[in-house]
């Protein structure tokens, strides 16, 4: 079995990096080592379990957060590389008691079988929303593509992507949408 240099007799201890981030509104500074992932930083440090390990290879989409507003595959992220980051988890997407739209579309539409996949998916679909490309049905089920359910719920997450992401957010795009024209949703017109 191969050992890390720290297991030899009189090794120094792994040298500890200052990590500051911003996660769903609270300040944390942490020593980590520097191989220490940003998903494990969240689920073993910070007891943030409802980012999922699946694959660990960003591959599968499970442990999708949002870092500075952006999707990114926590699995592959060091958590130093995020030192002064502001992380969002699926823990910090509800507002209180309040579910975000997304939470209440995916529970309107039935979009989580067994639920491994569900805080990605969810963390994934407020950032596609937040980059404002998603225009059509298409565009959600290609920016949705990164993130695999097992289960096979994937009818029922583009029905509750689609529904917040393409909603009209004023009287203005619902007549703009009638005539042809697909509505944008932004993080801001959304309520939390």
């Amino acid at each position: 079995m191969a050992r890390l240099p720290s297991d030899a007799a009189g090794a120094a201890p792994p040298q500890l990096h200052a990590v500051r981030l911003r996660i769903n509104g609270r300040r944390h500074e942490l020593e980590v080592p520097p191989w220490v992932t940003l998903l494990d930083l969240l689920r073993d440090r910070l007891s943030l379990t409802g980012t999922k390990k699946g694959c660990d290879h960003g591959q599968c989409g499970a442990c999708t957060v949002l870092v500075d507003g952006e999707r990114i595959l926590s699995c592959l992220t060091l958590a130093v590389m995020r030192d002064g980051c502001e992380v969002t988890t699926v823990e910090g997407l509800a507002d209180g008691d309040e579910l975000h739209p997304l939470q209440q579309a995916f529970l309107r539409h039935d979009a989580l079988q067994c639920g491994y996949c569900t805080p990605g998916q969810l963390c994934s679909a407020v950032g596609l929303i937040q980059e404002g490309q998603a225009r059509t049905e298409d565009d959600v089920r290609e920016l949705m593509s990164g993130n695999l359910c097992r289960c096979g719920a994937y009818p029922q997450i583009l029905r509750a992507v689609c529904e917040v992401a393409l909603a009209p957010k004023s009287a203005s795009d619902a007549g703009e949408r009638e005539a042809g024209s697909v509505g944008r949703v932004t993080a801001e017109s959304l309520p939390r």
